[in-house]
């Protein structure tokens, strides 16, 4: 079974040669800016700074005791940390440990911890006692029954100093230690896809292609040693993370601002304690701060960028921002899988408000196909294929999923239905697999659909997305009963397989029978024309 799908030999060379893979591990733009300026803030975590020296050498000290302790390059580990500068603390130390890590939400509970320490098969757990799946040994316990090379958890605030994750991280004899040399090519961590069929699935991440879009993406959006950015979505989405994200600010130099959650009140306090100029958000998120600002919050005078992106966001909100919140606006498109798009800040009102901007690269090839396979003219709606020196080629030990994920031609298929102008700038339209995109959390209908089915009263269940003026979709569960079951009960059902939040129906719906296709499948067309109607 394939870990890694590598780039083929002539796109290899072609990166290498136009200078977007420069074979530098993914630490390279944490060394530099320590050589430049050591002493500047790297993170601002509540009333804690960071420096560059402070991330550094807090990060090898973590690398040290890992490698001393018997844990070897080339395995893997799970982390779960909440938005705190331990999270990337932890996670440069295991770049440089050559630990490829997968970093789950904080707010994914067993289900999904189950799933990714079941295909990872990691030595190494890195988790918080605030989690509750970790407040006692129980779950950790469980865990390493499925992994039985699980020899080594850590948790973040541990009364145990054995196990205690700030105890691991200090630095004594770390700037003696020699590091493993690192292949650019090889996988520096795993990213979680959005999931449209289940559990999801990992996507092995290189050294070469994630810098490549890390440093681009940090030229796009012309970040400098001043910015400060600030990270209220959850740190280890991709979007938060490198769409510039934090590993571009730390590439250019500029300051990490943590907040807990977007909630308006709690950041713009920490917005103008700490002068952030640049903030990236989800449009559930920038709707709150709308409202706030309506209702009379004060936006903070030093944001100069706010960002949007994750998920489909309303022109009419857009056109709000500038006026609002005091800033320019730049919308972002990206996945977990590669593809990164930008509006440009030089783009027009018209190019910012209306599209989800263009690619990083050049080299970003994109197709848009009919349901036919054959490509569509500039303007027509399609599915988005695309391939590119950062866009990945395979899942983690998914073999039969990548046989339909790409094309013979190593074109991936997003499941986005797009529209692309004669310029190439992109706008999302909706999506082709069953998926629900709640406030910027994806949510595979068919997971949520088959834990619904495991209840005893539960005959037929098909989870729907319906339009929501604050988190863009909602989701619905329709069902189909044995005998009349309450809602409250069926909640609690899925709480208890240990599903994420999230994931939870904001609504259900009980009906006699469902509607079926041709083909006798359930018809969620028409459930959705259905349900809406039912209020």
């Amino acid at each position: 079974m394939t870990d890694f799908t590598p780039w083929p030999e002539k796109f290899t060379q072609l990166y290498r040669k136009k200078g977007y893979w420069i074979d530098e591990p993914l630490t390279h733009g944490l060394r530099a800016q320590v050589s430049l300026h050591p002493d500047a803030c790297a993170i601002q975590c509540g009333a804690r700074t960071i420096s560059y020296a402070d991330l550094d050498q807090m990060s090898s000290g973590l690398a040290v005791r890992l490698l001393a302790h018997g844990l070897v390059p080339g395995e893997r580990a799970v982390v779960q940390l909440p938005n705190c500068a331990e999270f990337y603390i932890t996670f440069f130390a295991l770049l440089k440990a050559g630990i490829m890590p997968v970093n789950a939400l904080f707010n994914h509970r067993a289900l999904e911890l189950r799933a990714y320490v079941e295909q990872l098969q990691p030595t190494l757990l890195i988790g918080s006692h605030a989690h509750p799946l970790f407040k006692d040994d129980v779950f950790a316990t469980e865990l390493r029954e499925i992994s039985k090379a699980l020899k080594l958890c850590l948790y973040l605030d541990d009364p145990n100093p054995q196990t205690d994750l700030h105890q691991w991280m200090q630095a004594d004899g770390a700037s003696t230690i020699t590091f493993p040399d690192v292949k650019p090519n090889d996988v520096a961590f795993y990213q979680l896809s959005g999931g449209s069929t289940g559990t999801p699935k990992l996507i092995p991440r290189t050294h070469n292609d994630y810098d490549y879009s890390v440093r681009a993406s940090a030229e796009i959006c012309a970040l400098t040693p001043q910015t400060r950015f600030l990270c209220a979505l959850p740190a280890p989405h991709n979007y938060v993370l490198s769409s510039p994200g934090a590993l571009g600010v730390f590439f250019a130099g500029g300051t990490v601002v943590m907040a807990d959650n977007p909630e308006p009140n709690l950041c713009f306090n920490i917005m103008k304690q700490h002068h952030v100029t640049m903030a990236a958000l989800v449009p559930s998120a920038v709707g709150l701060w709308l409202e706030a600002v309506r209702d009379g919050l004060h936006p903070p005078e030093s944001l100069e960028l706010l960002q949007v992106g994750g998920a489909s966001f309303a022109e009419a909100l857009a056109r709000q921002v500038p006026e609002a919140l005091g800033c320019q606006l730049q919308q972002v498109f990206g996945m977990a899988e590669g593809l990164v798009n930008y509006t440009r800040l030089d783009d027009s009102d018209g190019r910012i408000f209306t599209t989800q901007g263009r690619p990083i690269c050049d080299d970003d090839e994109i197709r848009v196909r009919d349901a036919d396979g054959h490509d569509c003219a500039d303007g027509e709606t399609g599915q988005l294929w695309v391939r590119g020196p950062y866009t990945f080629r395979g899942y983690f030990r998914s073999p039969l999923h990548n046989e339909t994920a790409f094309d013979s031609e190593g074109f991936y298929h997003s499941g986005d239905l797009v529209l692309r102008d004669a310029d190439g700038y992109i706008r999302v339209v909706g999506r082709v697999k069953d998926q629900i995109n709640r406030g910027g959390e994806k949510i595979a209908a068919e997971e949520v659909e088959g834990l619904l089915l495991r209840h005893p009263e539960v005959l037929e269940a098909a989870l729907v997305a319906q339009p929501d003026a604050r988190l863009g979709e909602r989701g619905c569960a329709v069902l189909v009963t044995r005998n009349p079951v309450r809602a409250v009960a069926l909640r609690r059902h899925l709480i208890d397989q240990g599903v994420a939040e999230y994931k939870l129906p904001d609504r259900i719906v009980f009906v006699d029978n469902m509607p079926l296709t041709a083909v006798g499948k359930i018809n969620k067309r028409a459930l959705r024309d259905t349900i809406l109607a039912i209020q």
